[in-house]
């Protein structure tokens, strides 16, 4: 028997259930379910949304009905949760993870979230001075370190408000 007709009957005995359903593309009507959740607090529960715009680690990329299931790590930005009559609300994360679900559910676990106009960009501008001020400082490995994270987190975060 060739290899070809093998994989053929193969695939016939694969129990319907590790079949994975048929993917469309999302209409104007679909909706998303956003719950946006940080150890606290939820920012969202399970609401109702158009699209939703995450920083993911492998590229920034926008999420909406009928996404294919998936997880993803985030980096240091901009979440943007469009809702209906595209009214948009941003929301700069400090890292975590997106888990899109089957069934149009999208949930998004962060350790630190605050509403991008809520920052001054100012005091983002003198944070970062004093951040790279201490990673090339003469302190510890571990303070340098520290201060170098922050110093990405501040530099996305200036990156964020200047667009």
């Amino acid at each position: 028997m060739s290899a070809l007709r093998l994989v053929s009957a193969a695939s016939r005995r694969v129990p319907r259930a590790f079949t994975t359903g048929r993917r469309g593309y999302a209409e104007a009507a679909d909706k998303i379910k956003l719950s946006l959740v940080l150890p606290h607090q939820a920012i969202f529960s399970s609401a109702e949304v158009v699209q939703v715009n995450l920083p993911a680690a492998t590229g920034d990329m926008g999420i909406l009905a009928n996404h294919v299931p998936s997880i993803e790590a985030l980096r240091p930005g901009v979440v943007e949760v469009i809702e209906s009559g595209n009214a948009s609300k941003k929301f700069f994360v400090s890292g975590g993870f997106a888990t899109v679900h089957p069934n149009n559910q999208l949930t998004v676990n962060v350790v630190e979230a605050a509403p991008l106009d809520a920052f001054s960009p100012e005091a983002v501008r003198s944070n970062l001075q004093e951040a790279l001020k201490v990673a090339s400082g003469n302190g510890s490995e571990e303070d340098k370190l520290e201060a170098r994270i922050e110093a990405d987190v501040y530099e996305a975060l200036q990156h964020a408000l200047s667009h």
